[in-house]
């Protein structure tokens, strides 16, 4: 029965007659629904809110409907408290009354505002309730076309039935390793999340698809598994994911078919357990499946087809390998003809069955097994058409030459007359016979039919086993994740076993479901430590017992099966006997005594029982089975080779009727395998069932609940009564209601702070946010308990967010007024002052325009004036044409005036006409509705009148004695027939009694037997009495008991006062401590204050010193000037002399000669080395010339020079002697500075570890404290002299100890401190600048004075650098310690907090709370401890890198001091007259000889071991490449053909080789891209080739190879180079997927422009950039890395330009992708902050010069997404300018854009159907092939872009 006409049933059955008691069918399943569901909609303290808002009025409501369910309305009128009624409006006009339930007085559920409707989350709405939930399901399914929505942990997929293109391998990418709330609900957000929750946890996952045949539970368990086969991949070579996919074609072939509701409806309930190795790789898989319909093999209802294997196998009969199997079309069958409907819409059958057999062969099934099974497919076709006639009323029989008959015999290998024997026989076996009995024809029907149901279920689990070990690997398994793809919850006009066992699987399921919502609910609370109060939810325990637990229907189900006589009747009288009474859930059929009914989560079913026992048994002829065992066909041998002997649980079939035909002794063998049961269906159902949910149990689920949209199959078509059943049904309104029930609203402080930033002032915004968001929320909402403060989050109630949103929206309204009203009054007087300059310019004009014309007017008038005395009468008589003229044009526009007023007043009076009479009209036609209103109106009351009379009438007859007497008409002749029908019985009975006289004799023992059982039952009874008196006496023990708990009370209320007493004295103690520590504290901070003077006066010591010295060296430094002045002016006049002397050389000189200057042209590589020698050669000959005019210089002259250079190289050198002893001797002052600041740290040290081993001291004394008092708990040992008394005694006077201690240590600090003053003083008093003065004094000449003020100036800036270093460190070091004090003061108080908490708890809890406690502080330490190390090792490492680059100067200065050294003696040593020896050039070939068994090295050095950025930086970038090829050079000139070849061989692997290795490096990757390329442009540049020779110049051209042709390595290397080319891609793009989505998508690159709208269970990213979270600065930054990079590689301009397109490409694909799978991204603010990240890429290529590079325009379909969610979507001009705009969008991408379009404020609109369908008729008319093309509407990923361009770069 459906869920109407069960309402309409209650209603019928109201008794009374009442009118308010009479309720719709809607208005009782609301009921229901609200008795079911109490708080649903109606959360705590939503009533309130509620009635304010409608009180506001204005309100938007849902009410009930019968066709929609719920329809919105407006309230119109304001509501106040009593009013029976609210005043509304609907949508469509119509204004309603609606009455509120006098009783409950329930108002409406309220709307949510529009900004949260088309949520990716339900568990995001404010209001929580059916209607909302429905309603947002219809949008996001009708208007956006988005089937996949969340509600908290359950994915609720409607069926679309559409192909729809969101499952590619595309898709696959864009989800996989996202977070499930970062893109939009799909069925791979669920995979991936289990999928990185199993990698993550550890922990095995299962996926629940559930819901109703048609559903898509198939389709969706399918995606799944091929998401996981396409992201995890194989683990072995053997595609092990290949076969997990192919398991699918081959199980709905065999397990699926054509029902009313779905073309492809499994009938069967699988879960496929995917297994992973511990790298999370496919390695193989398992299924298990339940209850198949094997029913369906023999009949099926219309518009049904049975298992698609058959069809398929009709489908192929023509093809020569079936043709032995004698199949045709699918209509001569008896088993694939009954429902009339062969063939599905779209499906060929042909093509599956190619699918199915591809599949098996995948599995290793091979193609003798699939003949082997298609044969007995054959067969079961056959035999169903074996047609069995009457032979006589007890007997049937075949007819002989039955053709099926003979081709299942043949097919599965028996022999004809066996099976055609017990086709219509069977045996009967008793205690001494075996009787072989006719059966009639409809009992040999139903064996046939029974025989090729169990032969179907045998080949479906061998195909399944099969399946299995096809699927069964070798590998350890580590970790699975299981799909379960079962049957929803079913009901139907008739329900049957089936339909029982479906509902018991999902009461199961749900409960399990229930639980875990709970939980998941219950720990988000717990995690964020808010207050949660347990909350009941619906149990279905209650049922689940019913039907499983002991007495339960299945209990009683199969102890009928075992009674000899049971029967279904039978089996529903105990089930009425034994729950209708005792069980609110199990209900009896009024009209009916062969039915039950169950009230089960989702609906009351009612079952009947016929069929129930024989579906349970599953019974099927012993004979049958021996006969096929019998078979010469060893498949069948094998499906059968584990079946139990015994067919029913009885070991017989019952049977009614027959005489016996033969009788035959029994098989004393067989004796015993009659005796043997095999466990029944639901047994075995109900233990594969509990399997399951430990499996489940063990698990962490995700659930996946299909809806089916409507039951006509028809596309995006919704159905609200049939999506509410469902959504009622499968738990997505349970977690609804436990969601409403606490808090589900959650926002981070982050986002609550960014959302209502706008309802903060300025001085309420605080450095934290958490303060901040917590204030601001107590000043908007006044009530606390509709909000809570967690760790993380803010927690709302139900409602509290929409109004938030309404505030917000208000504040954002009067922001808009206020900004218009600004800007309008801004343009008014911008239009005011330029109406007045235009006003005094037309004036001016104006004036100036009639004083002219007055002058011109005065000039007239006065020639006028002349011109009258001459030509008067000329005057007169064109004046009066004039006025002639004007009268005639006066009189002609007066009546063209008068004929228009009167044509107006015609017009007017004729259209006052028309008005007149459509009012009347139309007020007429209203009078008429309502006279036919109230006339329907009234004829309805009057039949409900009627009506009513009729049914008190009907009910009187009903109850009356002639109304029976009317039903037992006829009954008598009835009687008669039974009573002839008895005595025939009573003649049989007397046969039957003159046999059981011979069993008397045996019955006689049996009754002896039973009477000494009697005598043991008696025995037992007398037991019993004796167990009756020993009950009395546990009585009076019981009564004893309960007095001892009372003194046991008592004794402990005096050890609580006790308790009470004991914490008092605690209290006080711990007082006196604080009071202790206090002193202490004020001590430490004397101490503190007294260090930070002593170290301000000691800075201005240094200060002062400072000073001293910095004056000391300025005086130095003026008295050097003055110095350094003469010094310059006699250096002056000596070079005037020696110009003098030159002049007068050069003028007596003879021309000298010159250097011959070389000029190369070449541009090979070699340039440089031949430039350089020729400039070296050119220098040489200069300076030889030089010396040659020098020559006659005055030798004395030049002496003396040499002898003053020498002296003050020696000047110099002792000062730079001198200046080393400084130093040497400052850094021994600063050891031992350190020395002593080490020994003070070593102090500290020591203090602090005295103080962890005080804090241990005190941990020990309290856990003694607490074993005191845990030990003498049970007795009052408070009193002074109890161990508990004396352990704190104990530690009193150990405290006031420790205090004693203390002030010994302030005492030592003191001391401490004046030894630390005085050695500051003697370091001050060591950097005198005393010891300069008398060196100053000792140097006399000018040169020695300046080397001695350059070493003092950078002695002055060594002692300088060194003392701030000093003072920094110092500083450092004292905050350290004050750090460590502050610490250390927080621990003491942390430990006396811990020590008054644990006092006030008790005994146990304060054991778990210390340990708690120790627990977290040892993991504190343990993080301080790994901190420090890794600080320590980052210094150590810093230190090597210093003492490296320290000790390559010292070598450099080293190497520069011998050359200095050198220089003088050598000056001296060398002849006066030095020879001029003449060098030849020397004319280098550009090769690079090397040895055969060096060139390992030579790769090794030059590939394997090459650090890329030493080359780049320190030598020339192509330097690898040069030297290869200069190698190459070589052995192509020694003419070694074996050389070159290994050489190239070897150049190639190692290339290969390295990228293998360090293919992740980008560094690496594009420095041997830049490689690879230049060493192949040399190979082509010195090939030989005319075409690269034309552009060579003729030295390059002699460069060329001339014995070798390299064509064919050329383009080895060149595939090579494009080979690194798409590794160098790929590697990049790895590098940029992380950050692209995060930085052009989700990060506020503009901040405030976007609000953060709520939230659902599944949180998305943040937008706020937190610490880690990439930016558009990240992505700029990465893409200057990978430029720079390049170009320090040298790598080509044009290759570059390629690369950098290939980023941007790939930057706007990923980026367009994610907007296409992310609805909360497609909005105006969105598509602002894209186009501005959009135009910072293109700055950056700007910046770069790469704006000719083609990078901008693959942006082009990002840019026109931003542009299309910014411009305006209306009218139809607006849909012709989209469609002209975006170009490079395809159809789908707008569309798909527009359908995602999310408004985040109120002022947006959302996107009208209408519009979208307007786009879609526009856009083939201007829509071209876009950039990024696919099926899809996402972007194809493009790898390699535009790959001939780059083979011609390279």
């Amino acid at each position: 029965m459906s869920r109407d006409q069960e309402g309409a049933q209650t209603a019928e059955e109201t008794p009374g007659d009442e009118t308010d008691k009479m309720v719709s069918p809607e208005k009782a399943e609301e009921a229901k629904l609200k008795a079911r569901y109490p708080n649903l909609g109606n959360k705590p303290g939503g009533s309130d809110l509620l009635r304010k808002r409608l009180q506001k009025g204005c309100a938007r409501v849902w009410i009930p409907d019968a066709e929609e369910v719920w329809k919105s309305a407006e309230l119109t009128k304001d509501y106040k408290n009593g009013d029976a009624s609210l005043q509304l409006v609907l949508e469509d006009g119509t204004n309603i009354e609606h009455k509120l339930d006098p009783k409950t007085k329930n108002l409406p559920y309220l709307r949510n505002p529009d900004i949260l409707v088309g949520e990716n989350d339900l568990t995001a709405l404010s209001y929580l309730h059916e209607p909302a939930v429905l309603h947002n399901l219809k949008v996001r399914f009708i208007d956006s076309k988005l089937i996949y929505t969340y509600c908290g942990i359950v994915l609720v997929a409607i069926n679309p039935y559409e192909t729809l293109p969101i499952y590619g391998t595309d898709i696959i990418n864009a989800y996989s390793g996202q977070n499930m709330g970062d893109m939009d609900p799909h069925i791979f957000a669920v995979a991936e999340e289990a999928y990185k929750q199993m990698a993550r946890d550890e922990r095995n996952q299962s996926i629940i698809v559930s819901g109703e045949s048609g559903a898509g539970k198939t389709v969706s368990a399918k995606y799944a598994m091929r998401y996981f086969a396409t992201v995890s991949g194989s683990a072995s070579e053997a595609n092990i994911e290949e076969k997990v996919l192919a398991s699918n074609p081959i199980m709905e072939a065999i397990g699926n078919a054509k029902t009313t509701r779905n073309d492809n409806s499994s009938r069967f309930g699988k879960y496929i357990e995917i297994g992973f190795d511990n790298r999370y790789r496919i390695i193989g898989a398992n299924m298990r499946t339940y209850l198949l319909e094997k029913s369906r093999v023999v009949f099926q209802a219309d518009e049904e087809r049975n298992y698609h294997i058959f069809y398929q196998l009709c489908a192929s009969a023509h093809l020569p390998e079936f043709k032995p199997l004698r199949l045709s079309n699918a209509n001569d069958f008896l088993y694939t003809m009954q429902g009339r409907s062969p063939v599905i819409e779209g499906v060929d059958d042909t093509k599956e069955l190619c699918t199915t057999r591809h599949a098996f062969t995948l599995l290793g099934i091979n193609e003798s097994y699939q003949m082997g099974l298609f044969q007995v497919l054959a067969a079961i076709l056959h035999l169903g058409n074996v047609e069995i006639k009457d032979r006589d009323a007890d007997s049937s029989l075949i007819p002989p030459n039955n053709r099926h008959l003979t081709a299942f015999c043949e097919l599965v290998g028996v022999t004809y007359q066996d099976m055609a024997q017990w086709l219509c026989h069977r045996k009967l076996k008793t205690a001494t016979e075996t009787y072989i009995k006719p059966l009639p024809r409809l009992q040999a029907t139903n064996a046939r039919d029974a025989l090729s149901k169990h032969i179907y279920a045998k080949l479906f689990n061998w195909i399944v086993e099969h399946v299995n070990k096809a699927l069964i690997t070798s590998i350890k398994q580590h970790s699975f994740i299981g799909v379960l793809d079962i049957y929803g919850f079913e009901t139907f006009e008739i329900n049957s076993f089936e339909q029982f066992c479906i509902n018991y699987a999902n009461e199961k399921l749900q409960q399990q479901f229930n639980m875990h919502v709970f939980k998941l609910e219950q720990e988000e609370y717990m995690k964020e430590q808010i207050p949660w109060t347990l909350i009941d939810f619906y149990d279905n325990q209650p049922c689940i017992n019913l039907i499983e637990a002991k007495m339960g229907i299945l209990d009683l189900l199969d102890e009928e099966c075992k009674m000899p006589k049971g029967s279904d009747d039978s089996w529903a009288q105990k089930l009425y006997n034994t729950h209708l009474k005792t069980c609110s859930l199990f209900e009896k059929p009024r009209m009916s005594n062969r039915a039950f009914i169950i009230q089960h989560f989702a609906d009351k079913v009612e079952y009947q029982c016929e069929g129930f026992l024989e579906k349970n048994k599953d019974t099927v002829n012993e004979e049958h089975i021996n006969v096929l065992k019998a078979s010469k066909f060893d498949l069948l041998v094998e499906l059968f080779q584990d079946e139990i002997k015994a067919t029913s649980p009885t070991g017989q079939v019952p049977g009614t009727g027959g005489r016996t035909r033969l009788s035959i002794k029994p098989d004393k063998s067989r004796e015993t395998s009659s005796k043997e049961h095999k466990k029944t269906v639901g047994c075995q159902f109900r233990n594969s069932l509990q399997m399951l949910m430990e499996t489940l149990n063990a698990t962490t689920p995700h659930y996946v609940r299909c809806i089916k949209p409507n039951d006509f199959k028809l596309a995006f078509s919704f159905d609200p009564k049939r999506a509410v059943q469902q959504l009622r049904a499968c738990g997505v309104l349970e977690t609804i209601r436990i969601s409403a029930a606490g808090f589900p609203s959650r926002w981070t402080y982050q986002e609550f702070f960014s959302r209502y930033r706008v309802l903060m002032k300025q001085k309420d915004v605080l450095p934290d946010k958490k303060l901040t968001c917590r204030n601001v929320l107590e000043k908007l909402v006044q009530d606390q308990d509709k909000y809570q403060f967690g760790k993380t989050k803010i927690f709302f109630r139900a409602g509290q967010v929409a109004y938030l949103e309404k505030l917000r929206a208000d504040k954002l309204r009067a922001a808009c007024i206020r900004i218009q009203k600004t800007i309008r009054c801004w343009l008014a007087r911008k239009k005011y002052l330029r109406q007045r300059s235009a006003a005094i310019t037309i004036q001016r004009f104006t004036r100036g325009y009639q004083a002219r014309c007055l002058a011109k007017f005065l000039r007239r008038t006065q020639a006028a004036t002349i011109i009258q005395k001459y030509q008067r009468m000329y005057v007169a008589r064109k004046r009066y044409r004039q006025k002639q003229a004007a009268a005639l044009a006066m009189q002609t526009i007066l009546r063209a005036y008068m004929a228009r007023q009167q044509y107006q007043a015609l017009l007017r009076e004729h259209k006052a006409v028309i008005i007149q009479k459509h009012i009347r009209g139309w007020l007429a036609r209203c009078w008429y509705k309502r006279c036919l209103q109230a006339i329907v109106y009234l004829q309805c009351c009057i039949r409900r009148m009627r009506a009513k009379r009729e049914l008190k009438k009907l009910k009187i007859e009903a109850r009356s004695v002639e109304h029976f007497k009317k039903l037992n008409k006829g009954m008598e002749n009835k009687i008669m027939q039974l009573q002839r029908k008895v005595d025939e019985q009573n003649k049989e009975n007397r046969s039957v009694s003159e046999r059981l006289v011979t069993l008397e004799s045996s019955y006689a023992a049996e009754s002896e037997r039973m009477r000494g059982e009697l005598g043991r039952l008696r025995g037992f009874e007398e037991e019993a009495k004796n167990k009756t008196n020993q009950v009395s006496s546990l009585l009076e023990e019981l009564e004893r008991l309960r007095k001892e708990l009372s003194a046991t009370q008592q004794e402990k209320k005096t050890i609580e006062d006790w308790a009470q007493t004991y914490r008092d004295e605690m209290e006080k103690m711990v007082s006196e401590l604080k009071d202790q520590n206090g002193l202490l504290k004020k001590e430490k901070d004397d101490l503190n204050r007294l260090i930070q003077e002593q170290s301000q006066q000691m800075t201005e010591k240094m200060a002062r010193a400072i000073v001293e010295e910095t004056q000391q060296l300025e005086t130095d430094l003026n008295e050097e000037r003055s110095r350094y002045q003469n010094l310059l002016t006699e250096h002056l006049r000596l070079e005037e002399k020696y110009d003098d002397l030159k002049e007068d050389i050069a003028r007596s000189s003879i021309v000298s000669k010159p250097g011959h200057r070389r000029t190369d042209s070449t541009h090979s590589s070699n340039e440089s080395e031949y430039t350089y020698n020729s400039e070296f050669t050119e220098l040489e000959e200069g300076s030889r010339a030089a010396e040659d005019v020098t020559r006659g210089i005055d030798t004395s002259l030049t002496l003396k020079l040499q002898k003053r250079l020498t002296e003050l190289e020696q000047e110099k050198q002792s000062l730079r002697n001198e200046l080393e002893n400084k130093e040497e001797q400052f850094q021994r002052d600063d050891a031992e500075y350190k020395k002593a600041r080490g020994a003070e740290l070593e102090y500290e040290s020591l203090k602090r570890q005295e103080l962890e081993s005080e804090n241990k001291k005190l941990k020990h004394d309290l856990a003694e404290m607490r074993q005191s008092l845990l030990g003498d708990a049970a007795s009052n040992t408070g009193a002074p002299g109890s161990p508990a008394y004396k352990v704190l005694l104990d530690q009193l006077n150990a405290s006031c100890e420790e205090l004693e201690v203390r002030k010994e240590e302030v005492l030592i600090l003191r001391s401490q401190l004046v030894s630390q003053k005085e050695a500051m003083h003697h370091k001050e008093t060591m950097t005198e600048p005393s010891v300069f003065v008398e060196d100053v004094s000792k140097l006399k000449d000018a040169d020695e004075l300046k080397q001695a003020y350059i070493g003092l100036k950078d002695t002055n800036r060594l002692l300088e650098h060194q003392l701030q270093t000093q003072r920094r460190g110092y500083d450092s070091e004292l905050e350290a310690l004050r750090g460590e004090l502050q610490n250390v003061k927080e621990e003491n108080n942390r430990q006396q907090q811990l020590l008054a908490q644990n006092l006030q708890l008790p005994p146990e809890a304060r054991i778990e709370a210390s340990l708690q406690h120790e627990i977290t502080r040892l993991t504190n330490e343990n993080l301080d401890l790994m901190e420090q190390l890794e600080k320590q090792d980052r210094t150590i490492r810093k230190l090597k890198k210093q003492l490296k680059v320290y000790s390559k100067r010292i070598g450099e200065m080293g190497a520069g001091q011998t050359e200095g050294q050198t220089s003088p003696g050598q000056m001296v040593d060398e002849p006066i007259h030095p020879v001029n020896i003449p060098r030849r050039e020397k004319d280098f070939q550009g090769m690079l000889e090397y040895k055969k068994e060096d060139e390992l090295k030579l790769v090794k050095n030059l590939i394997l071991e090459l650090k890329p950025r030493g080359v780049a930086v320190n030598l020339i970038p192509g330097l690898p490449a040069y030297v290869l090829f200069m190698c190459l050079r070589h052995a192509d000139y020694v003419n070694d053909d074996q050389k070159v070849r290994t050489l190239l061989t070897s150049t190639i692997n190692s290339i290969k080789k390295i990228l293998k290795k360090r293919g992740d490096d980008f560094e690496t990757v594009s420095f041997w891209l830049s490689n690879t390329c230049r060493f192949l442009h040399c190979l082509k540049q010195y090939s030989g080739d005319e075409a690269f020779m034309k552009h060579n110049t003729q030295r390059q051209n002699e460069h060329c190879l001339s014995n070798f042709d390299l064509a064919e390595y050329r383009q080895v290397i060149s595939d090579l180079a494009i080979q690194i080319y798409q590794q160098l891609i790929k590697c990049m793009e790895n590098i940029l997927q992380p950050m692209i989505v995060s930085g052009m998508l989700e990060h506020e690159t503009i901040q405030g422009v976007s609000g953060v709208k709520p939230t659902g269970l599944r949180k998305r990213t943040s937008s706020i950039a937190d610490e880690g979270t990439y930016t558009l600065d990240s992505i700029l930054r990465q893409l200057s890395a990978f430029h720079s990079t390049m170009c320090q590689h040298g790598t080509d301009p044009e290759l570059i330009k390629q690369v950098v397109k290939q980023q941007f490409y790939i930057i706007g694909a990923v980026t367009l992708n994610n907007l296409l799978l992310r609805k909360d991204m497609c909005s105006w603010s969105k598509g602002m902050q894209i186009r501005y990240n959009v135009s910072q890429l293109e700055e950056w290529l700007r910046d770069k010069g790469l704006m000719t590079c083609g990078a901008k325009e693959t942006l082009e379909p990002l840019i026109q997404a931003a542009q299309l969610l910014q411009v305006k979507k209306k009218t139809d001009e607006d849909a012709e300018a989209i469609c002209s705009m975006c170009q490079a969008l395809t159809t789908a991408q707008i569309v798909k854009v527009l359908n995602l379009y999310t408004p985040v404020n109120e002022f947006e609109e959302r996107v009208s159907v209408a519009f979208i369908r307007t786009i879609q008729v526009n856009s083939s008319r201007f829509i071209n092939t876009p950039l990024f093309s696919g099926h899809t509407f996402l972007c194809t990923y493009m790898k390699f872009l535009h790959l001939d361009n780059l083979k011609e770069i390279i």
